[in-house]
């Protein structure tokens, strides 16, 4: 136990610039090419809906409970007031919530803590893992957990700060493709119950106008994330 604190609480080494690019790279093929996209969303999946729960407990509505789809859709079942300022939060964190998890991250790494990040993410998967409700979504946050695990725990301090930067540059690379992949579905008349609509008839400002602001939050965490990271410059 002594050498987990040690290692949960030292300082790694920072990364080369061409390790920080290259896992950046590998995460943008991951994102990129459809095949392993089809597979690799559910990560997203498991973030945005992890915001929505986060953001239920924080404003005090009841959570009920998660659902992820093997479709990479999700669903978060809070009780509490169906209108007011708690509910447009909770709508708010979804599309976000990636974008946001993964900028934490980039400061966490920043700051030379990979294996702190991958210690935190897993008690987080474990805190989700209570609230899942179906098996389909058991299974993906249990082997995400697993991959997790195995690279903290048996994975050297070199392959940690690779796969921290791996996973910090899929959730913010990630992020605005799910908001075009929303406005996509939008425009072919799908998503009628998506966050973006949700907030529209909550709030009346078009769900256009909350699409657009999915999109420059994600945008911006890009951004600061890249950064944060060396890859440009402060």
């Amino acid at each position: 136990m002594n050498e987990v604190w040690d290692s949960l609480t030292s300082v790694q080494p920072e990364p080369s610039l061409r390790v920080v690019i290259g896992t950046g790279i590998a995460a943008l093929l991951l994102i990129a090419w459809r095949p392993l996209w089809r597979h690799t969303r559910q990560v997203v999946t498991i973030a945005h809906e992890g915001a929505h729960g986060l953001i239920a407990a924080l404003v005090g509505r009841k959570l009920a409970g998660i659902r992820l789809h093997s479709d990479t859709s999700g669903v978060t079942v809070s009780r509490g007031h169906p209108t007011g300022a708690g509910m447009i939060a909770v709508l708010l964190a979804g599309y976000p919530g990636p974008a946001l998890f993964g900028l934490a991250a980039a400061f966490v790494l920043s700051r030379g803590y990979a294996v702190a990040l991958l210690w935190g993410l897993l008690l987080a998967l474990v805190i989700l893992l209570l609230q899942i409700r179906n098996l389909y979504g058991l299974w993906s946050v249990v082997v995400f957990g697993a991959v997790v695990f195995a690279v903290s725990w048996w994975g050297s301090p070199d392959v940690q700060s690779a796969f921290a930067h791996l996973l910090t540059w899929f959730l913010l690379l990630a992020a605005p493709r799910a908001v075009l992949e929303l406005q996509h579905s939008r425009r072919g008349g799908g998503g009628r119950s998506s966050d973006a609509d949700q907030l529209r008839r909550l709030t009346g400002v078009p769900a256009l106008m909350w699409v657009g602001f999915f999109g420059l939050v994600t945008l911006g965490c890009l951004a600061l994330g890249m950064v944060w990271s060396g890859v440009l410059p402060g």
